[in-house]
Parts: C-alpha cells; sequence; structure tokens
C-alpha cells in the first residue's frame, strides 16, 4: 500500500525545478580533472574504485561550499554566497606538475579531515595532509602542506579523521588500491588492498612542527567496500563488503594469521532411532544385549519419558517434544538387545522436529512414504519447467524473471568492526540481500552514515563504535526508494540531505530525480483501490540539466543539490528555510 501510494501520487516537476532553480556557473578555464580508466584498468574492482569516482566534494563542515581538482591540479573552492549566487572559484592548493606524468595515474582524490585539516591525494602515490584554517570565513587563506610523502603505487582516499590523545595530533588516512596479485589464479589477477595510515605530529617542546607517518596498516581482500570509515578517534575500522578482508601487514611485517583449528567431530552411533506418522511415534533403543524386562527402566507421563537400565543412569530423559497418551503406549524387546516403544499422540497434527527436547543423541529415520511426499511437495519449488500444481494460477518461480537488485552475492554481504589494537574482526553483521545504497555525513563529528535497502524501503544506519551493544543505530527510512532506484538502470550517484528531508538520485547524463519525504496534503485524497483517505503523499522530482557531458560529482546538502560535469557546477535549490 505504500508503494503504491508513493507510486501514485509521483509528481514529474519538471518545469520547475530546470526553470526557477537551476544555476550553473561556467568553468571555462577550470575543467574537471577527469582521469579514465585504460586499458589494463578493466575489472569490475577497477570501475566501482575509479571510473565511479565522486570528483565532487562536499565541505560538512560548511554546507554551502564545494570542493574538486581541475586538470592543471589546483584544488579549487566554490561557496554560495547568497541564497541564489554562487561565487567565483577560488584556489586554496596546487599539487605539482610532475605528477601529472605517472603512467598509471588515478583521479585525484580529496577527504576534508576536520574542520581545519584536509587530507589530498594526486593520483599518483603521493599524500598531502593540508592545515586549511577555518574554511567557512570569509578570509581567503591558502591551504599549509604539513606532510607530503611519496607512498608508494597510486591510490584514492576512502576516509580520513583527525584527533589530539596526550597533546600529540594524529591524522588516520584511509587508502584503497587495486593490484596485480600473483597469488589470484582463478579471478582477474587483482586483489583489493586498503592501507590504514596514522601520521602524527613528533615535534618536542619548542621544536617545529613535523608530521612523521607513524603506522601503516594493509588490509587485502577481493571486492571493493561499498562502506569503509575510521573511527573518530582511530580506534577502529569499519568495512561493508561483498566478500571479506583481512589484515595482511603492518608497517611493512607480515601479519601472521591464525591456522584454522581443524573441527574435532566425536563420531558415535546413535543412542536410539525413531520415526513419526501423524498418528503415533516408533522408537528404537538400544539396550545391553541380554535384557530382559525385569531389567528395563520405563516410565512414561503425559509429557515425559525415561529408558534405562535397572540400577544405572537413564539412556534417554527429557520432555517430550509434545504431549503423547500413556495407556496407549507400549514397549516390547526385541531381539534381547533394543527396546521398541510406540508413543501414540494425543491429537494429530505437524510432524514434530525432534523426539525429546534438547536431546541430539538420537537420529530420525524418515520412511519411504514419507521421503515420496515431501519430494513431491518439492516439486515446483525445485524446477523451472514443472509446476507441481498446474491448477494454481501462479506459475512456478523462474530465476530469469529475477530483477539484479534481488539476487543474492556470491560471498555473504557483511558489515564488520575491526579494533585498532588486536587487528581482528570485533562484530560481523550478515547483511545478507539488503543491498547498499549510499553513503552520507549526517554529522561531521559522527562517523558517515549508510542507506541499505530493506524490502521495498531504504534505512539509514548511524555507526556507534562506542557503544558495542548497539553499534548500528536506525535513524531514518525513506519509504520505497528501495523499490524506486533498482528500476533506474543508468543511475549512477545517490545520496540524501543531512536532514533526510529529500533522497536523490542521478544518471550517468542529464537528468536528477529528487524523492521527499512524505507531508501532509492540503486537499482531501483517497486511495482509490481501498477507499481510505491518504494524509500524506511523498513526491517525486525530476531535474533534466543542460548538457550532455557526463555528470562526475554529485553532493546534496539540507537546501542544495550540487551536480558537476566537466566544465558546469549546477547547483539546484531544493528546500527553502
Amino acid at each position: 500500500v505504500r508503494v503504491n501510494c508513493f507510486l501514485s501520487n509521483n509528481i514529474n516537476n519538471r518545469n520547475l525545478i530546470t526553470a526557477v532553480f537551476n544555476l550553473f556557473f561556467f568553468i571555462s578555464a577550470a575543467a574537471v580533472e577527469e582521469v579514465k580508466l585504460k586499458d589494463t584498468q578493466y575489472t569490475l574492482e577497477h570501475m566501482r574504485a575509479f571510473g565511479m569516482y565522486n570528483y565532487l566534494h562536499l565541505d560538512p563542515w560548511y554546507e554551502d561550499s564545494v570542493y574538486f581538482v581541475d586538470c592543471k591540479g589546483r584544488v579549487l573552492n566554490l561557496t554560495v554566497t547568497l541564497d541564489t549566487a554562487l561565487g567565483k572559484p577560488r584556489e586554496v592548493y596546487r599539487v605539482t606538475v610532475e605528477s601529472s606524468q605517472c603512467e598509471d595515474r588515478l583521479c585525484a582524490s580529496l577527504s576534508l579531515t576536520s574542520a581545519t585539516w584536509a587530507a589530498l591525494s594526486d593520483g599518483s602515490g603521493r599524500l598531502y595532509l593540508l592545515r586549511t584554517g577555518k574554511r567557512g570565513d570569509s578570509s581567503h587563506m591558502k591551504w599549509e602542506p604539513l606532510f607530503n610523502e611519496d607512498l608508494g603505487e597510486p591510490f584514492t582516499i576512502l576516509h580520513s579523521v583527525s584527533h589530539v590523545q596526550a597533546g600529540v595530533h594524529s591524522m588516520e588516512v584511509l587508502l584503497l588500491r587495486v593490484q596485480k596479485d600473483p597469488e589470484e589464479t582463478k579471478g582477474s589477477g587483482y586483489s583489493v588492498s586498503l592501507e590504514w595510515i596514522t601520521v602524527a605530529n613528533t615535534a618536542g617542546q619548542g621544536q617545529e612542527k613535523k608530521y612523521e607517518v607513524k603506522k601503516r596498516r594493509v588490509l587485502r581482500g577481493k571486492s571493493v567496500p561499498h562502506y569503509a570509515a575510521l573511527e573518530p578517534k582511530g580506534k577502529g575500522l569499519m568495512l561493508a563488503s561483498e566478500k571479506p578482508f583481512v589484515f595482511t601487514h603492518v608497517d611493512g611485517r607480515p601479519v601472521e594469521q591464525p591456522e584454522p583449528e581443524p573441527m574435532e567431530v566425536e563420531k558415535t552411533d546413535p543412542i536410539y532411532f525413531w520415526q513419526q506418522t501423524t498418528e503415533d511415534i516408533t522408537l528404537c533403543v538400544r539396550m545391553p544385549e541380554g535384557i530382559t524386562k525385569e531389567g528395563v527402566q520405563f516410565r512414561l507421563t503425559a509429557d515425559n519419558v525415561t529408558i534405562g537400565v535397572q540400577g544405572f543412569p537413564p539412556l534417554l530423559e527429557g520432555q517430550l517434544f509434545a504431549s503423547v497418551d500413556p495407556e496407549a503406549s507400549a514397549w516390547i524387546i526385541k531381539d534381547h538387545k533394543s527396546l521398541e516403544v510406540t508413543l501414540q499422540k494425543r491429537g494429530e497434527g505437524p510432524m514434530w522436529p525432534e523426539l525429546v527436547m534438547g536431546d541430539k543423541r538420537g537420529e530420525y529415520v524418515m520412511s519411504d512414504e514419507q521421503a515420496a511426499l515431501i519430494h513431491e511437495r518439492l516439486t515446483h519449488l525445485t524446477s523451472e519447467d514443472l509446476n507441481g500444481n498446474p491448477d494454481r494460477d501462479k506459475p512456478p518461480c523462474n530465476s530469469q524473471e529475477l530483477e539484479d537488485c534481488d539476487g543474492f552475492p556470491e560471498d555473504s554481504f557483511s558489515l564488520t568492526h575491526f579494533d585498532e589494537q588486536s587487528l581482528k574482526p570485533t562484530q560481523v553483521v550478515n547483511l545478507g540481500s539488503h543491498q547498499y545504497l549510499f553513503t552520507v555525513d549526517a554529522n561531521p563529528s559522527e562517523m558517515p552514515c549508510l542507506c541499505l535497502r530493506h524490502d521495498v524501503d531504504a534505512l539509514v544506519w548511524q555507526p556507534r563504535p562506542d557503544q558495542p551493544g548497539n553499534m548500528w543505530e536506525h535513524i531514518a527510512t525513506f519509504n520505497a526508494l528501495g523499490y524506486v532506484q533498482a528500476s533506474k538502470r543508468d543511475k549512477k550517484f545517490a545520496t540524501c540531505a543531512p536532514n533526510f528531508s529529500y533522497a536523490s538520485l542521478c544518471e550517468c547524463l542529464r537528468r536528477a530525480f529528487i524523492y521527499r519525504q512524505p507531508s501532509p496534503v492540503e486537499t482531501v485524497l483517497f486511495n482509490r483501490k481501498q477507499g481510505r483517505q491518504v494524509g500524506q503523499v511523498a513526491k517525486q522530482q525530476v531535474a533534466s540539466l543542460d548538457s550532455d557531458k557526463p555528470i562526475l560529482g554529485f553532493r546534496a546538502t539540507n537546501e542544495r543539490l550540487y551536480i558537476l560535469t566537466s566544465s558546469n557546477l549546477f547547483v539546484l535549490k531544493v528546500n527553502n528555510n
């Protein structure tokens, strides 16, 4: 009902949003530096990591300010000065020209670490840590590099945090690489590497501040993580990925991987065998050879049973799964070495999953008739061509009719928290078919939120590393967004406002979709199918950009939506204060 209501009341408000709110600034001398994939970067992981990179960076501390790196290596800042005015691009930093000549160069990446710090990668393997000053004031201060070092193969920055402990300022930076892996013989030949770097100020009293690398930790996996973020104090790391990651190196030294302990399975013969019908249960208990009826210990009530040998602890004792009729039940000795018991169920009903509650020492024996009946009932579920019940209206399940978004990943899609000290997972949540949608910075002082699809809806989760018992908190819901986004085959980016007033998707070219949270309707509206009155409606708006160039960046604030192409920055006014 919620989905139908959402879709039936969509409003395609194309003219309103493009004619009134289409504000753009033509960046003639500052084209965005788009680095396209090379022939050697052909895998799906290269496309996820670098081909779908978001070139536009929103400042979560000053929401009216965005950044990007142009083709000249300049970090440019654009700020909304008035409600409908956009200032000129302002250069805040410039990387060296030599970095653009790296053969395997990637796109430059930027991470706004705190209100006064930023981390920058030139795409050639060099990391810059920049003191920006308070970026929100009116001063046009150039960013000051306090750390500049070549860290090896090219990388992009996924996340960074800044913290001070015992008077020492540290910055934690998380880097992403897709590297050739000689041990990967079955797949594409590439593996995904995450490097967690700690850079700290090592200057003593009276000395000039000097930042150096204090620790380098490397994780490896086989898929690009959908979500990767460091804790505010650098005490841990959270990853959401389709395939698991493990720490392999610390400061260049291999991490000893614990050998899996062999599973010790004690093979013992069952103490008893049992089978059942809808009316009764037949139980066969192994007894010492030569047993007589005087040596049998047997006690049966409506809910409990005790079977054993006189003078010894009971072989079988406990509460039955359901009630039986003791007067209609009986036992006999067979072949002087087993006891056969017939238990009459109190009433015909469903089959028992176990005989004695919690007892796993028996073995259930299914009769041939029962096996044939179950097989017949499951036929229509295990074949795409046969229908076990041709009279039914619904045809059998056909896997070819499933949407791509409904498929399960090959490995378990999981959300994992790693501890900084032990480098081991402390909590792992199996996300199953909960498709990842997007990441958003709702509060810059906390970890980024991640949005997952739950059935037809989209739910936003806030990581809480300081609450081990409730590490991920549900903070917002977008009704039917999971269903709607599945139909956008050309979707490139997705995001939402930090206050969750709307969510937005954009395609590779031209179009952006805005999905607002339900709001009260001014007129009386009824659902035609159910006849009930509808009190709230969630609206959809479509923006068609006046550009035929691919969308390279996409960010949202509470009031505006920023869309970046190689030569244009579009600012859509979405909400008013």
